[in-house]
């Protein structure tokens, strides 16, 4: 009786948290959540806490709250794996991906957009496959891979037709359309913004009816088809005011709010009017058309000339904030940003991974190098998606070694498993790719594992690295050169924090160059 009334009283606010959802009230959604996960957890439902964890994950999203978004996607995504709900799964990983590709985490988008198609292609459910094809050709026009990226959303395209679900197919059509301009096909580029208008015209869909205007704006304006790209930017602001609350729109510029304001008062002007002669209400209805024409024109080469400068503003600064990214750690960037230098951090207890493939050596003397460096990076790539799904930190490569930690930038309590989690699919990933059949050079590799303090901190005045110091890092190196392919060998440090969860084999106390005789475990599985 007590697991019953838990269970009612789970649904009761699951299903409160999802109409607050619905009327966007989102912090008391999100309290709704976290109550019902409560009730889940005393039942140990556990089917029930993975689908409330991607429900906080996409409200999270909603909020553009994007480390909790992510945080607790993975969570979800890990409990609907454990008890095979390949439905909700796929669904959480296409939520995901769609995540991702926002934040501009293009390799993630992908990865999950991937695995979702393949499960919704498997459950026979065309809706779902539509959406992760669509994100999936969205991904690849994000990445310059034009061909794919068109492949992709022509078959998203032709699902959703069948199903008559007429947004998403709105919003590819403009992608399409973006692809083409970067070809320099304008008239193709052109024809499928087209389409996309008159889709989202045949069935009412105002904010697209808006995008599709600006589009065509855009693209008449890069012709020189100044009076066509006019026309199409009216009527996108006159779709644009007419889904959003005039009073919120934010200010282009002062012309543009004085118009807008005009037109209003113009508005009251010819109602108060009404009883005046036909003559008056000519001549005032004339005077306000052409102060209105001037006020557009105005606003129109106002727009052109803003638009252009925050565009080229609006690249440079993404291109500094990528670069500053792909280089340190979110919060080490931020506070380099902020006061100009970064303060070194020791951590307590951080897990260091190093892995190295075999006869890499062997390999680089007896293959092109073209072929030996995108053999490289093609593996490296696979492991920054993993690690970044476990919330690791990439320290470095150095050639063929590949170096990454948990515990870093910020401290957390299960850093070890989810090394160890990484390490195991990251030896995975390589022993399939030692089975496939393709151009690449295929290797065998040695992982090592070692738990510690460490010093984190940047070096470098001209070109910054975020690094990490101590003797921890040196263990871990000796923990990899002394493991075996295909084996992920730990210390003892290691072992003792993971050994509830992972089967290991102790291997005995090993002598180590520098160091004297280690303990040694490999993990098993």
């Amino acid at each position: 009786l007590k697991d019953s009334l838990h269970m009612l009283t789970h649904n009761a606010y699951l299903q409160l948290g999802n109409a607050l959802r619905y009327h966007g009230e989102l912090k008391l959604a999100l309290e709704s959540f976290f109550k019902s996960m409560e009730y889940s957890s005393k039942i140990n439902f556990r089917e029930g806490e993975g689908k409330l964890y991607v429900s906080i994950a996409d409200t999270y999203s909603e909020i553009e709250n994007s480390p909790n978004a992510s945080k607790y996607y993975n969570k979800g995504i890990e409990i609907l794996r454990e008890v095979k709900d390949s439905i909700s799964l796929a669904k959480a990983l296409n939520n995901a991906s769609d995540e991702y590709f926002n934040r501009g985490k293009l390799d993630s988008a992908l990865l999950f957009a991937n695995e979702s198609a393949v499960l919704f292609q498997r459950l026979k459910y065309p809706l779902g496959q539509g959406y992760s094809l669509g994100i999936i050709g969205m991904v690849y026009a994000g990445q310059g891979n034009d061909n794919l990226a068109l492949a992709n959303i022509n078959k998203a395209i032709a699902i959703l037709e069948q199903l008559e679900d007429y947004y998403p197919i709105s919003v590819y059509l403009n992608a399409m359309s973006d692809i083409y301009l970067k070809r320099g096909d304008i008239s193709t580029a052109i024809s499928y913004a087209q389409r996309s208008l008159d889709l989202a015209s045949s069935y009412r869909l105002k904010d697209q009816m808006s995008a599709a205007n600006l589009k065509l704006a855009e693209l008449y304006q890069e012709t020189g088809s100044t009076e066509a790209s006019y026309k199409y930017y009216k009527d996108h602001i006159l779709y644009r005011d007419s889904v959003k609350n005039i009073e919120s729109v934010q200010q282009m510029a002062d012309l543009e709010t004085n118009y807008q304001v005009s037109q209003k008062q113009l508005e009251v002007d010819l109602l108060s009017q009404q009883k005046k002669i036909q003559k008056i209400i000519a001549m005032t209805t004339a005077s306000a058309m052409l102060l209105i024409g001037l006020l557009a024109v105005g606003l129109f080469r106002r727009y052109k000339f803003i638009k252009k400068t925050k565009r080229i503003i609006e690249e440079e600064k993404n291109r500094s904030e990528t670069l500053l990214l792909n280089i340190l750690p979110e919060e080490t960037a931020f506070e380099l940003k902020e006061k100009g230098k970064v303060q070194a951090k020791k951590f307590d207890s951080a897990t260091v991974l190093f892995t190295d493939f075999k006869d890499f050596t062997k390999s680089a003397g007896q293959v092109a190098p073209e072929l030996l460096v995108e053999s490289i990076d093609y593996y490296f790539k696979a492991f920054d998606a993993i690690i970044t799904k476990y919330d690791l930190e990439k320290i470095k490569t150095i050639g063929d070694a590949y170096m990454c930690a948990g515990g870093i930038p910020t401290a957390s309590t299960d850093h070890a498993n989810q090394v160890v989690l990484a390490a195991n699919e990251i030896a995975q990933f390589v022993q399939q790719e030692l089975q496939a059949s393709n151009n690449r050079i295929h290797f065998e590799i040695r992982i090592g594992i070692h738990t510690g303090p460490v010093v984190a901190g940047i070096v470098g005045d001209k070109k910054w690295q975020y690094d990490i110091w101590g003797d921890t890092v040196n263990i871990a190196s000796r923990m990899e050169s002394n493991s075996e392919p295909g084996k992920i060998n730990i210390s003892e440090a290691t072992y003792e924090l993971i050994r509830a969860d992972f089967l290991c084999k102790y291997r005995g106390e090993i002598e180590v160059k520098n160091r004297g005789s280690l303990k040694m475990y490999f993990l098993e599985g």
